[in-house]
């Protein structure tokens, strides 16, 4: 696969730091400059009132200060709770100025919806945090994998991949390299399937996309970058 198609395809990884760091640094600063008052106080003044910080501690691979810390940040961006995919593009495209970040950003938050009602709540933002950051690696793969299946059939087929590079290009916008040319998409998704796509059936199932991440030391390498964001 060529380097640009494996940045293209795997900047999952550094997008999605950028949504873990625009609510990790709101949440530090609010930490700062909050009085420690009693978090399952603070939960009833929302119009959702999230799991209790127990259960969500029992349930993520956080421990409970941090997810004070997330839950501040979380609420002061979202004051009701939740937030609606207009919102959460708003918030997303403040990072990508240069470019139209709605379509993947659109992608995203159905990835961050696990229950597909339209909003995403604490406990979903927490827990797909918790598995981007302190997921096995399977776990990781899987979400991608998830995120790159738009559909929800199972499969990534070459129209999806082509959707989501074409949305990750319009993002990066005038900084996109190399430039985007008319058969740029073609080329990088027909590169994805040649490694993905182990028997050439036209799609790439999960276990496929597990196994050739895996022998991917760059993809690898970028499943740990944000480990250590909180």
């Amino acid at each position: 696969m060529p380097q640009v198609c494996v940045k293209a395809v795997n900047s999952r990884t550094a997008v999605m730091g950028l949504v873990m760091g625009m609510f990790s640094l709101q949440s530090k600063q609010a930490n700062y400059h909050t009085d420690k008052i009693d978090d399952e106080l603070e939960l009833s003044i929302v119009c959702h009132r999230p799991e209790g910080l127990e259960q969500l501690e029992a349930q993520t691979n956080f421990s409970k200060k941090e997810l004070q810390v997330l839950y501040r940040g979380f609420k002061n961006e979202c004051p009701c709770g939740a937030v609606n995919e207009e919102t959460f593009k708003q918030i997303y495209s403040q990072f990508f100025p240069h470019g139209d970040a709605s379509t993947y950003a659109h992608y995203l938050f159905n990835a961050f919806d696990s229950s597909q009602n339209g909003s995403i709540k604490f406990e979903d933002f927490v827990t797909a945090l918790s598995i981007l950051l302190r997921g096995t690696t399977t776990e990781k793969l899987q979400w991608t994998f998830n995120l790159y299946d738009i559909n929800r059939d199972g499969y990534i087929s070459k129209e999806e991949m082509t959707d989501i590079v074409k949305a990750i290009y319009d993002m990066m916008g005038r900084y996109t390299y190399p430039a985007l040319k008319t058969d740029t998409l073609k080329q990088h998704v027909d590169a994805f399937f040649r490694k993905m796509d182990k028997n050439r059936d036209g799609v790439v199932t999960l276990d496929e996309f597990i196994h050739s991440c895996q022998e991917d030391e760059n993809i690898m390498r970028s499943l740990q970058l944000f480990e250590n964001v909180i």
